[in-house]
């Protein structure tokens, strides 16, 4: 499987975001690109749904099944969302889903549900799907004050799993960073050894107006 796994360090950090510039960003380079979300939540919530933005920046015909393969209407999370809809995530249908999107496309684009440890369900958690595709992971993340102790906390409980975060984006980014943003970003690369990019607020209704993102993927 080739591709990467959108993880965030919490709720609302833009990781639906990222993962969309990601794969427009692969689409730009001529790479045909499959996104996929192993449950969707807060369909009643007003906006644009998360499975499509990810398709339009994908440029993909994906259905909302292939996509996102459970999809709820409460904003909550996984478990407990399809628990209130009497339902059961199969997480064999997960992962046999997540395969056949890898394989209708170069490049899979993975966005995970909240942080590394919101639960699919019962022992089940989003970083174990991210284990089990195997995919490099990029991790979400505010630009402002917490995010370093949120970040490296995710960076560290990633690396404990076997995961290998190859890249943090800090979003949005501002026009002009205040010391304490400037000290986050050089902070989580030093002390999370890791690469950091930033995204500036988007036009997300105008994806030809959106930075590059390249993804962390190995070398053709």
């Amino acid at each position: 499987m080739r591709g990467v796994f959108v993880t965030g360090t919490g709720t609302e950090v833009g990781k639906t975001v990222v993962a969309a510039v990601l794969a427009h960003t692969l689409v730009e380079e001529g790479k045909s690109v499959a996104v996929f979300k192993p449950a969707l939540t807060g369909l009643d919530e007003a906006g644009e749904p998360d499975h499509e933005l990810l398709r339009r920046a994908a440029e993909s015909q994906q259905s909302d099944e292939e996509i996102a393969p459970y999809r709820y209407g409460p904003p909550a999370s996984p478990h407990l969302a399809a628990q209130l809809a009497e339902d059961e995530i199969d997480l064999e249908r997960l992962l046999a889903a997540a395969r056949e999107a890898a394989d209708s496309a170069d490049v899979l684009v993975c966005e995970g549900v909240g942080g590394l440890l919101v639960p699919l369900a019962a022992g089940y958690l989003i970083r174990d799907l991210a284990v089990d595709l195997g995919l490099p992971l990029v991790i979400a993340a505010s630009s402002g004050l917490g995010t370093i102790n949120h970040t490296l906390l995710t960076i560290e409980t990633a690396r404990s799993a076997g995961l290998a975060p190859e890249l943090v984006v800090l979003t949005p980014w501002p026009a002009s960073p205040s010391e304490i943003e400037k000290s986050n970003r050089e902070t989580i690369a030093r002390l999370g050894e890791v690469r950091v990019e930033t995204l500036p607020q988007l036009d997300l209704a105008d994806p030809r107006s959106w930075p590059a993102l390249p993804a962390p993927l190995p070398r053709d």
